[in-house]
């Protein structure tokens, strides 16, 4: 939010959000740098030199506690100087130790309490393993797979180069935030599990790659039966309090991978580990580069997944939860964080619901080695009938529909008008999978500042070869089929509205 907004309706925002909405009844946490924090972004052309006014409107906006110390340093002195209410610690005190009484802190001696004695035989519990190694399997998202390039064969005959800086790496699977590892079996140890006749080379000093050691990364590559290449980023690149400039691979990572794709016997596999987005634009298009992971930072069984996923004993049906943008979207300002775009200054928006340029994977998007279809079997509301009253704005623009204000609708309205959607899936292929079924809604005009689409519900389902199933979804009108205008009011507006499950699309009416 920017400095301009009133602190008292902020401080209503903030608190009818987090406490009566979502009903958050512990503290809420910030974090500061300098003069800003986190839940107050201050616009680059603003100097502001009174560090109390800062502190007064985080405090006042709801803050409890800064993860740093420019609380320590500066609240003392705020209330001295009458620049902050005391009674305003009193509140974030009070939310503070609440959190702490009911976490038991006062209770006595910690080792006594119920989760006084955790180790890491409860941590690394087999029940524990098997979910980080599910989490890591569902969030592996396949982004090419041309002539089904993967899975790879398991044959004790094959050869395989397992190339990159992020081959033989543990620790760039655990991403940040992490504690020690149960145990670490980088991606190269999970797959010489597979391949016995396994050939290493990190073809780069470093994941920042300013130096690369093409020509010996090619000479293995001629001389193997499959080629897997695990590349991307790591935290020198990326991670908190260091941003990256660019979104594309650092260093000579392109180069050789496009060296050793070219020299390879058949089409690679990229492996990419990173947390956000690269413009891989060149290795979609490269048909010596057949297949194309995304791992994020999978965990400390992440390498065992993807060895898994590369060799079939796992089907992937990732999804990828944010847009990756082009290389040129940097030239974007970070400040400017319009969601909606404008065509007059070429601004493309942001965000998977307004984002009008040119993307290198959309959000939602990820393959499988199944084919998935989708069918609507069933909608109980085809039409939606708004009772026309004064409220109601009628437009003259063709591109803006008449529309009611949801906030005038009434709860009972929005409550009786619920509906269920059934979507039928079927898995066409030979193998089982666990695949993710998006729900998305969209308007039959997309101008006038309206989301480009917008995902109301999701839900996995796992199918056998050749199964089917059906999905449900219940849709409250008044959230799922409503919109932000201009003044930031949800309203409901007339026209054709559409269900969208992958090319699927089911037309839904709002009538006056």
């Amino acid at each position: 939010m920017d400095l301009d907004l009133d602190v008292d309706d902020c401080d209503q925002m903030w608190t009818l959000i987090l406490r009566v909405h979502y009903g958050l009844t512990a503290c809420t946490e910030g974090q500061s740098h300098g003069y800003g924090t986190t839940l107050i972004t201050l616009p680059v052309d603003v100097e502001l030199t009174d560090i109390f006014h800062c502190l007064n409107i985080t405090i006042l906006t709801g803050m409890d506690v800064n993860c740093g110390n420019y609380l320590q340093k500066h609240t003392k002195s705020a209330v001295q100087q009458k620049k902050l209410p005391e009674y305003e610690i009193d509140r974030a005190l009070h939310n503070l130790f609440s959190v702490r009484m009911r976490l038991g802190l006062f209770n006595g001696d910690p080792k006594t309490q119920p989760f006084g004695n955790i180790g890491a035989d409860n941590v690394c519990s087999p029940a524990h393993q098997v979910l980080a190694l599910r989490a890591a399997q569902d969030g592996i998202v396949l982004l090419k797979n041309s002539g089904k390039r993967l899975p790879l064969p398991q044959s004790k005959s094959i050869s395989l180069a397992v190339i990159g800086p992020n081959a033989n790496s543990a620790q760039t699977l655990l991403g940040n935030y992490a504690g020690p590892p149960c145990r670490s079996i980088t991606p190269l140890q999970a797959l010489q599990n597979y391949v016995k006749n396994t050939v290493y080379h990190p073809g780069c000093d470093t994941v920042a790659c300013s130096s690369a050691s093409i020509d010996k990364a090619v000479d293995i590559a001629k001389g193997v039966d499959h080629v897997v290449l695990i590349m991307g980023l790591d935290q020198t690149q990326e991670r908190e309090d260091h941003d990256r400039l660019d979104l594309l691979l650092p260093g000579k990572q392109q180069e050789l991978i496009t060296s050793v794709a070219k020299a390879a016997k058949k089409p690679v596999v990229l492996v990419l580990l990173c947390g956000g987005p690269v413009d891989i634009s060149f290795a979609k298009s490269d048909h010596n580069i057949g297949s194309i992971l995304w791992a994020g930072y999978p965990g400390e069984v992440g390498g065992i997944a993807l060895a898994e996923i590369i060799f079939g004993d796992h089907n992937p049906g990732g999804r990828l939860p944010i847009t990756w943008y082009p290389h040129d979207f940097v030239k974007v300002a970070m400040t400017d964080m319009r969601m909606r775009s404008e065509s007059t200054s070429g601004y493309p928006g942001r965000t998977y619901r307004f984002y009008e340029g040119q993307k290198v994977f959309e959000f939602g998007y990820g393959l499988s080695y199944s084919k998935y279809s989708y069918k609507f079997n069933c909608v109980t509301h085809k039409k939606l009938y708004l009772n026309a009253t004064s409220t109601l704005k009628m437009m003259e623009n063709q591109d803006v529909a008449a529309y009611q204000p949801v906030s005038e609708l009434g709860t009972e309205f929005c409550d009786t008008r619920k509906f269920t959607v059934t979507v039928g899936v079927k898995n066409h292929g030979e193998m089982a999978g666990k695949h993710p079924v998006l729900l998305f809604v969209k308007h039959s005009k997309n101008k006038n500042g309206r989301p480009l689409k917008q995902l109301v519900g999701f839900q996995s389902v796992i199918l056998n070869a050749k199964e089917k199933a059906e999905i449900d979804f219940e849709l409250n009108p008044c959230q799922h089929l409503s919109m932000a205008n201009e003044d930031g009011l949800m309203v409901m507006e007339e026209g054709t509205h559409f269900l969208v499950v992958g090319d699927e699309e089911y037309p839904i009416s709002i009538v006056v």
